[in-house]
């Protein structure tokens, strides 16, 4: 009898145990277009064996998603470039031509030019509160902070 028991009481907890887990969601990082909006400042970069810092000296890349006119702009570390907006949930494609300024810059030249290639090897995001990550695949290739 004892182990009759022992063995309904493990078998309530289990079942209290997974029907409490069932209930339970995790937040998950937006995937939609309209949580792109505003001014993302780029933190990490994956790639380079450079710091971050010695890639962007002067001034960190940005990138201003304009939801309702369907564009993009910013600054890569030195010069401004802009663009039309191709995404749609959790999907983004930036292989399409960006304009840019063609100013001189000594300094951050490389950061630039790994900004630049980086973004057409994304093909996806996902917000989550403040940050904004780009993706390949499953593969954080570049992490934002909202201004």
């Amino acid at each position: 009898m004892k182990k009759f028991m022992l063995f309904a009481f493990a078998t309530c907890i289990i079942f209290t145990a997974c029907e409490s887990t069932k209930n339970t969601t995790t937040a998950s990082p937006a995937t939609e277009v309209s949580a792109l909006n505003g001014t993302w400042e780029l933190n990490y970069i994956t790639g380079p064996r450079i710091a971050f810092n010695g890639l962007y000296p002067n001034k960190k890349p940005t990138i201003i998603f304009n939801i309702a006119e369907k564009r993009i702009g910013g600054n890569a570390g030195c010069n401004s470039y802009g663009g039309a907006l191709n995404a749609q949930a959790g999907k983004i494609d930036f292989s399409a031509p960006l304009i840019s300024t063609q100013m001189a810059c000594v300094e951050g030249m490389l950061g630039e030019t790994t900004y630049l290639q980086m973004l057409k090897r994304v093909n996806a995001f996902n917000v989550s509160d403040t940050t904004l990550n780009f993706l390949a695949g499953n593969l954080v290739l570049m992490r934002f902070s909202k201004r």
